[in-house]
């Protein structure tokens, strides 16, 4: 059974930064791409970055140089490093995985940034 446990989200004031975790469960970690993507209130929900098994990244062009995907094979998790960040990165981030053309899905984890 896959499972993607998020946390680390919380409220930050602009220019603040956070990084969130995602704890994966049920899959070979190592050889599985993995992703976060956010949902903002009254928006459909986007790509952040997503990071392969052999570590190459891709990020939005909204987020680039201001966050950082990375993993941890022995630790089966996938993190976020937010920097800089500001009022409209407040979403609810989620973590994700595809698996034979099948989407799974963390709980999300909230992100509110101040201004």
């Amino acid at each position: 059974q896959v499972q993607l446990v998020e946390s680390g989200g919380g409220l930050v004031q602009a220019g603040g930064s956070l990084r969130l975790s995602c704890a994966a469960s049920g899959i070979m970690f190592e050889i599985t791409t993995m992703g976060w993507y956010r949902q903002a209130p009254g928006k459909q929900r986007e790509l952040v970055a997503t990071i392969t098994s052999s570590a190459r990244t891709n990020y939005a062009d909204s987020v680039k140089g201001r966050f950082t995907i990375s993993r941890d094979n022995v630790k089966n998790t996938v993190y976020l490093q937010m920097s800089s960040l500001r009022p409209e990165d407040t979403a609810v981030y989620y973590c994700n995985t595809n698996l034979q053309n099948r989407n799974y899905w963390g709980q999300g984890t909230q992100v509110t940034v101040s201004s």
